[in-house]
């Protein structure tokens, strides 16, 4: 374990807290949604501040993630140097950083874009913050699987913002996400697996071995890619998304092979690279295709046509 170095914190290290990179990944699928929503453009406000406070709370989940995870990422060579890890910052500043970040980011969304946004986000905040950071990350190998329900709902949120509901094309998008997210982070545990075995960490490499690990990517990354296609098969999409989402979708298939054959060691990073390439390429070839769509180009329908499931009080 590193030694602690109390050093004065920068704002370098409260950014670092929000994990800025997976924040931006974040924006970009939930920016997508909110465009997807609509056959033009989505209003000013609701892209400003939709997108500021789906930020501000996602960094507040990741901020209590850095709290919570503080020992672990000690003894991780990966994770080691993060602030919370080193002592750079403390637990209680962490919180209250956390606490002002998240709040502000719900009032933001309550006040300036709807309700029903607002409460999407606490419910994914609670659901990373808390119950995949404090009990499934520590309780099961399936804990990405379970976990990866509250990550995948950005495109969820940047659709609720502009519609003020709930509707299929948005779940859809929620779907692609929740299947690419095992074979994202399974790719790291692989490379990574001695750490999360120092850490005590159930990733699946450490519990069942690195084989099985192998060919439970390659069966995610074929739901993930029949999933992909979905959005054609309902005629949400046109014949650029289907190309786009079948090209990347056959190089997701490429590297799982690459893994189960097993012959190269560099392959676990090599995937996990190339998994974020693919959902942020996917994300915006599916939203040039929209609006190809809109303006009669492709085919396919704008969410003027899509039935509502739940709409907010």
């Amino acid at each position: 374990m590193s030694e602690l170095t109390y050093t004065r914190a920068t704002w370098r290290d409260y950014l670092e807290m929000t994990k800025p990179r997976v924040v931006l990944l974040m924006l970009l699928c939930a920016l997508v949604g909110m465009f997807l929503a609509v056959p033009g453009m989505v209003p000013l406000d609701v892209l400003i501040f939709g997108l500021t406070g789906i930020a501000l709370v996602a960094g507040s989940a990741a901020v209590v993630n850095h709290i919570a995870d503080a020992r672990i990422d000690a003894r991780m060579a990966r994770t080691r140097e993060r602030p919370v890890a080193t002592g750079r910052v403390d637990a209680r500043s962490g919180l209250m950083f956390s606490a002002v970040t998240g709040v502000a980011g719900m009032l933001i969304l309550y006040f300036g874009v709807n309700p029903l946004t607002a409460w999407l986000n606490l419910a994914s905040w609670v659901g990373y913050g808390l119950i995949y950071t404090l009990f499934l990350k520590r309780a099961t190998p399936q804990n990405i699987v379970i976990g990866g329900l509250f990550g995948a709902a950005p495109p969820l949120f940047g659709w609720a913002a502009v519609t003020n509901s709930i509707e299929p094309g948005a779940l859809l998008l929620v779907l692609i996400i929740f299947a690419w997210t095992p074979p994202h982070f399974w790719a790291l545990a692989l490379d990574r697996k001695a750490d999360y075995e120092s850490a005590d960490v159930p990733m699946l490499p450490v519990t069942h071995g690195d084989a099985y690990t192998r060919w439970h990517i390659l069966f995610y990354t074929l739901i993930l890619f029949a999933g992909s296609l979905l959005p054609f098969v309902i005629g949400m999409s046109g014949l650029l998304y289907l190309a786009g989402a079948a090209a990347l979708g056959g190089g997701f298939l490429y590297w799982a092979a690459v893994l189960l054959r097993n012959r190269n060691p560099k392959a676990p990073m090599e995937m996990f690279k190339y998994s974020i390439v693919y959902l942020g390429l996917l994300f915006v070839v599916l939203l040039v295709d929209h609006y190809l769509v809109v303006a009669g180009i492709g085919t396919g329908f704008t969410s003027e046509a899509a039935p509502i499931v739940l709409e907010s009080a």
